[in-house]
C-alpha cells in the first residue's frame, strides 16, 4: 500500500525531484512551499489525492492550519520530510547582514521546528511515523563563507536527536544528510563547480528507496544517502 508523504520545500531541486519519484512508487504527496507558480504546476501536474500549498514554514500559525488540512485530506502522515532549506551567500560571517543570517535561522531550524510541532503530536498519539530532517555535510563538518547554514544544519542534528528521545517506540526521526547533489543552492556556494557534483536525476534514484527504507530502529541515527 501507498504511503501519505508530506514534503516541504517541493518548488525545486531536491524536494520537486522527490516529489515526482515517490508519486511514480504510488505514494501520495502533500506538498509546500513558498513558491506560488511552482505549486500551481505542481498541482495541475499531480492532482487530488496529492495536495500542493503555498506556504512559508517560517509562519507558525500558517503551518499549523497546513498541517491541519493536509491530514483532513489525506490522513495522517507516514513519512515527513523536512526538505525545505535556505544558504547564505558566502562571505566571512562579520560581512553578512543580520536580514540574511536570519532568514537562513528562521527557514532552516525554525521552520523545521513548526513542521515537527504541528505534525508530531496525533502521529505520537497513534506512534507511528517517520521523521526526516535534512542536515548536510556542513551539519557534521564546517568550511568557511557558510557560517549561518553551518549553524542551522549543526542544530537540526541536536534538534533531531532529541526530538528523537521524546519520541514513542515504533517512531524514529533521523538526521540525513542527502549528500552534495548539483542544486542550485549548490551553485551559490560553488558557482560552475557545482556541475562536478552528482545530478538530482541520479541521485534522486538512490535517495527515495533509501529515505523509504527507515525504520523505527533508525530512531535518532543521523544517516547519509548512499553514494
Amino acid at each position: 500500500m501507498g504511503k501519505h508523504i508530506v514534503i516541504t520545500g517541493v518548488s525545486q531541486g531536491l524536494g520537486r525531484a522527490m516529489v515526482a519519484a515517490l508519486i511514480a512508487a504510488g505514494h501520495t504527496v502533500s506538498g509546500c512551499a513558498r513558491n506560488g507558480g511552482a505549486i500551481a504546476e505542481l498541482t495541475s501536474q499531480y492532482p487530488s489525492p496529492h495536495q500542493f500549498a503555498t506556504l512559508d514554514i517560517r509562519e507558525d500559525v500558517a503551518v499549523q492550519a497546513w498541517a491541519e488540512a493536509v491530514m483532513a485530506a489525506n490522513g495522517l502522515p507516514d513519512l515527513v520530510i523536512n526538505n525545505a532549506g535556505l544558504v547564505n551567500r558566502p562571505a566571512p560571517l562579520w560581512t553578512v547582514s543580520a536580514a540574511e543570517c536570519d532568514a537562513v535561522i528562521a527557514v532552516n531550524l525554525s521552520g523545521t521546528f513548526n513542521v515537527l510541532r504541528h505534525f508530531a503530536p496525533p502521529m505520537v498519539e497513534r506512534q507511528s511515523g517517520i521523521f526526516v530532517n535534512f542536515s548536510s555535510g556542513w551539519g557534521r563538518s564546517t568550511s568557511p563563507g557558510v557560517a549561518p547554514y553551518c549553524a542551522t544544519k549543526w542544530g537540526v542534528e541536536g534538534l533531531t536527536q532529541s526530538f528523537a528521545q521524546d519520541l514513542p517506540s515504533g517512531m524514529a526521526a533521523v538526521a540525513l544528510n542527502p549528500g552534495i547533489i548539483h542544486t542550485a543552492m549548490l551553485e551559490t556556494c560553488y558557482g560552475d563547480d557545482a556541475a562536478a557534483y552528482t545530478p538530482i536525476a541520479d541521485w534522486v534514484k538512490a535517495a527515495v528507496p533509501y529515505i523509504l527504507s527507515l525504520r523505527p530502529s533508525d530512531n535518532g541515527r543521523a544517516l547519509t544517502v548512499p553514494g
